[in-house]
């Protein structure tokens, strides 16, 4: 049995073109037009998975509506003489009244029900004009913005030259005040270390003075205790004569 023919209208309808220079990612769109009253599914496949982005690759476009798909070609090395090989397909079938999962409608369509169109893709380079002319236009771009280039580039020295100056005025005040700040601590220091001598000189004074005292009062004590001695061994000679004489 023969497919169905193709419902959604695509622009381009046979070519995708990719314009250079391929050193960086190119796009090329491929809108397509449901103008039928059904929602129509669709799929976008390639030849090339691996060379190309699609960006919506698949979906479900509503009566009378449109869906815009970027095809995006990877960097490459473009080699003029290589023809491309590269091809894309949209396939597509009407959306069934009770869909809930596409991927499944998908699984179950029959061979009849889908409808595909096939595109190839071409490569090209700009024109040797075309890149003179791009070339010039972006030199003239430039050079008119070089002046105000030269201007700005002149007022951010200006603003770090003020920048290093003030800032060696304050490393310079910092300075200073970390050179008071050490004179403060050597003169605290050194008043420190004079209490602390004199704290040390009237302690040695107090202790000699204690150490003379406790002398004296232990000679007292001595000579206290040898007259009172003395005057017992007077009272015993005294008590003897007086006990010689009685008798």
């Amino acid at each position: 049995m023969a497919r169905t023919e193709q419902v959604l209208v695509l622009e381009p309808q046979h070519e995708l073109k990719f314009r250079g220079p391929f050193t960086d990612v190119v796009t090329a769109t491929l809108k397509l037009t449901n103008p039928t009253e059904r929602n129509v599914c669709f799929k976008v496949k390639t030849t090339a998975p691996r060379r190309y982005c699609v960006r919506p690759n698949s979906g479900v476009i509503d009566p009378g509506a449109s869906v815009i798909v970027s095809v995006m070609l990877q960097p490459f090395k473009y080699d003029p003489n290589e023809k491309s090989k590269h091809k894309f397909m949209v396939q597509s079938m009407l959306a069934p009244y009770d869909m809930t999962d596409m991927e499944g409608v998908w699984k179950e369509a029959k061979p009849e029900e889908l409808m595909d169109s096939k595109l190839r893709c071409a490569f090209e380079m700009p024109l040797e004009n075309d890149k003179t002319h791009e070339s010039e236009s972006v030199k003239t771009v430039s050079s008119s913005a070089s002046p105000v280039k030269n201007e700005h580039s002149l007022l951010p020295k200006s603003s770090s030259a003020s920048l290093d100056d003030g800032e060696v005025k304050k490393i310079m005040e910092e300075c200073k005040r970390l050179q008071m700040e050490v004179q403060r601590l050597r003169e605290e220091n050194k008043q420190i270390r004079d209490d602390d001598g004199l704290r040390k000189r009237k302690v040695t004074s107090m202790a000699a003075s204690h150490s003379s005292t406790m002398a004296t009062s232990s000679m007292r004590d001595e000579g206290l205790s040898t007259r009172v001695l003395a005057l017992c061994v007077l009272f015993f000679v005294i008590g003897v004569i007086l006990g010689k004489l009685a008798l």
